[in-house]
């Protein structure tokens, strides 16, 4: 019988990836389905694993061809398909369980020619987190859309995020050139050759990074590989300027952002028979973006492109290793009245082919950079600690002024300020603000939130924002007159002050036996609510017990009653269906639904995670950025819920609770080396108690032989692949924390030690 879907992977030595990108597919809720193993002449373990998969499982078969690279690949695996639809699966990579259930139904819906789904990167060090390319296409959900309505899908230069119907793919002929960066020449090709495409924002593709970082991926600045890139480059313009010259700016501005950008980095390491091959190279992509596109660019890139046209390879090496130690001051070169910040580090900056009007900022450059380093409350006051600097302008705390105030519309408060540091000249400046909470309580009726805005003076120039985040994670929230005010990252990229009320709330989670027992209160005006456990395997919907009158309506403004609900543990262990297919685990989003669904808001009564151990698997009561319910169902692993830090010896202890069939011997601080996925450990000093285990670290005793060692926290449990600590949620609302030259930071659950 034909299959519906038939699913190509190719595959060349891949021996640590390949088995668990095979099981995710067997994994597939979407069951009619065929894989085409293409063996392109491995000459490692990979051909084994992959025969072990076709013995057990019929669905699964091998070709094998003499090695021809990625493209030629997938184009044998095309060959041999049946399907009535087609993808792709790069063979170190994993899909979500749903994934080709999500998009075969939604192509069965619409009849589009294909879907296209949003995509997450992992890796142990840095967890789960979201596709940079695939954040604006796949920002929500569009059936039956295309290119020209959707021009940000002109970017999606992947191809294994897609499901292609057999017959549009027959029907014109697609085939991946010989090179390496084939998919983005057939991926465009596609968008514009489509009826109509389905956009699908969850996430269908986990695409794998290398633990020692993007700048690595794939040895992307190799001159093979970046001329292969310009090839593939040249053929999605070639394809832009007859097919789609609307589409052109945005194309043009992403190779600028992207691939311009990475030829000019390879300069950094670049030998030296390289050098003139690489300004060539460079030049011939440049000379094929739209000049406007490259007028607009920040005065680095101008300088960047500039060194290339002039042939300046000094400058152009120079520019690369400032970029690559300076991630987040790329930009700083000179203002006509500003002085060389960087003359010191790079004293032959200057001394280049390009004139001195080159190096001159536009005032636009000169932005406010802000940042929130902690979040606090007392009896009477909302406490901030924060950063702010005008980029590229020295901080002269005698010439330098710093104001804020809390805006809700059009009204503005003055905030004290105080400076909490006197910073060197590259440092920006450190202060504390005190938000009295008569003052949000104070704000308008309507108000439904406000925000900080940040007023500072350098000299001559003055700049004005508002107040962000920066690493600030998971805020605290509290009461104020009623109302929850819970500060928030949003979507604009400031820090908000919510103010929420008649939401309803989680007070108290505990395990009564088998069940779960939450406790919390809602509306009295709801009339018949239930507890909906969302995920995607299926809603589980729990009864309330409730509770009339528990709650005084003066206390929070509206009339609330008090609930409970107990759900049985064994309902929520799933080691089958888990949606992240990296972590083996499963977000569940608790809602309370009463014709409408609304999330559950954790209060103040709750500072620490449940944790329930249940037959190798562990549910934790968690909660999301903005402070709302979340569990989480995963397997049971080395998980930290406390971080206590000694100032005089700077030993860092990291502990948590300790569950059966765990192993706790290794735990270590480790650090990957740079350009290298070998990393050298910190070990930590382990107590394992009956409940609790424990791992203790002199912070002043690591260091690196880089200028900024990152470590992060794993667990080695000898007979497995080691693995991140991950952390618990509530933990995260009191990092980040100073531990002598180290900052201790979450990224993405996961705790690291960085240097700044």
């Amino acid at each position: 019988m034909t299959p519906r879907l038939s699913i190509v992977v190719p595959f060349y030595n891949v021996e640590r990836y390949i088995t668990d990108c095979l099981d995710s597919l067997a994994r597939q809720t979407f069951g009619d389905f065929e894989v085409i193993l293409v063996d392109d002449g491995s000459k490692d373990a990979s051909v084994e694993a992959a025969r072990q998969f076709c013995a057990r499982d019929g669905r699964f078969r091998i070709v094998t061809q003499e090695n021809q690279g990625l493209g030629p690949a997938r184009n044998t695996g095309v060959q041999h398909a049946q399907g009535d639809y087609i993808t792709f699966v790069d063979s170190d990579d994993l899909v979500p369980r749903h994934a080709y259930e999500i998009m075969v139904r939604s192509l069965d819906a619409t009849s589009s020619s294909l879907a296209a789904g949003n995509a997450r990167r992992f890796n142990n060090t840095y967890g789960v987190r979201q596709s940079y390319v695939h954040r604006i296409p796949f920002v929500a959900n569009k059936p039956a859309t295309h290119v020209f309505d959707h021009p940000s899908l002109a970017t999606d230069r992947m191809v294994w995020n897609k499901v292609y119907r057999r017959t549009f793919w027959d029907q014109f002929k697609f085939e991946f050139p010989a090179i390496r960066y084939e998919d983005y020449p057939v991926t465009l090709r596609g968008h514009l050759e489509a009826i109509t495409v389905d956009c699908v924002a969850a996430p269908v593709y986990y695409w794998r990074e290398r633990e020692s970082g993007e700048s690595i991926t794939q040895l992307k600045f190799q001159y093979g590989n970046l001329a292969d890139r310009v090839k593939s480059a040249e053929m999605v313009l070639d394809l832009l300027d007859k097919r789609a010259h609307e589409l052109r700016g945005l194309v043009h501005r992403h190779f600028a952002e992207m691939d311009l950008a990475t030829i000019v980095q390879a300069f950094a390491s670049a030998d030296d028979d390289d050098l003139d091959p690489l300004v060539a190279l460079g030049r011939r992509l440049s000379s094929r973006l739209l000049p406007e596109v490259l007028a607009e660019a920040t005065t680095f890139q101008r300088l960047e492109y500039e060194s290339l046209e002039a042939g300046d390879t000094d400058l152009l090496r120079r520019l690369a290793r400032f970029r690559a130690e300076n991630h987040r001051r790329v930009e700083a070169v000179r203002h006509p009245t500003a002085p060389w910040r960087y003359e010191s580090q790079y004293p032959g900056l200057r001394d280049s082919k390009l004139p001195p009007s080159f190096y001159r900022l536009p005032r636009a450059e000169l932005a406010v950079r802000t940042a929130v380093t902690g979040l606090d409350w007392t009896a009477d006051e909302m406490v901030v600690r924060g950063t702010a600097e005008i980029a590229h302008l020295p901080v002269d705390t005698t010439n330098t002024t710093l104001r804020l105030a809390l805006v809700c519309g059009r009204r503005e408060q003055r905030l004290p300020v105080t400076l909490t540091d006197r910073p060197g000249p590259e440092e920006p400046l450190a202060f504390e603000t005190r938000i009295p909470r008569r003052m949000i309580a104070g704000l308008p009726g309507w108000a439904g939130s406000a925000w900080i805005a940040v007023d500072i003076r350098s000299g001559w120039v003055r700049r004005r924002d508002a107040l962000t985040p920066g690493g600030l994670g998971y805020p605290l929230g509290d009461w104020v007159d009623g109302k929850w005010v819970q500060p928030v990252r949003t979507p604009d990229g400031r820090l908000t002050i919510q103010l929420r009320s008649g939401t309803p709330e989680l007070t108290a989670a505990g395990v009564d036996g088998g069940d779960l027992v939450l406790t919390g209160r809602i509306p009295s005006r709801m009339s018949k609510p239930e507890l909906r456990l969302t995920r995607s395997a299926g809603d589980i919907v729990v009864p309330l017990s409730r509770e009339r009158g528990a709650v005084e309506p003066k206390q929070r403004g509206v009339a609330m009653d008090g609930f409970t609900a107990r759900v049985a543990l064994d309902d929520l262990t799933d080691s089958v269906n888990p949606d992240d297919p990296f972590l083996d685990r499963t977000v569940l989003v608790p809602r309370i639904h009463d014709g409408d669904d609304h999330v559950l808001l954790l209060i103040t009564g709750l500072r620490e995670g449940v944790m329930a151990p249940r037959g190798g698997r562990v549910i934790t009561v968690s909660r999301s950025p903005g402070q709302y319910l979340n569990l989480i169902e995963g397997p049971a692993r080395v998980t930290a819920d406390r971080i206590e830090r000694s100032d005089d010896t700077l030993r860092l202890t990291v502990s948590g609770p300790r569950w059966p069939g765990v192993s706790y011997e290794k735990i270590t601080w480790r650090r990957f080396l740079p350009n290298s996925d070998d990393a050298i450990d910190a070990p930590c000093e382990i107590t394992v108690g009956d409940e609790r285990w424990s791992a203790e670290v002199d912070a002043g005793a690591m260091t690196g032989d880089d200028d900024a060692p990152n470590w992060t926290l794993f667990a080695d449990p000898g007979d497995a692949t080691p693995y991140a600590v991950q952390t618990d949620t509530f933990l995260l609302a009191r990092l980040p924390l100073r531990v002598g030259s180290f900052t201790l930071r979450p990224r993405s659950g996961i705790l690291h030690l960085e240097t700044d």
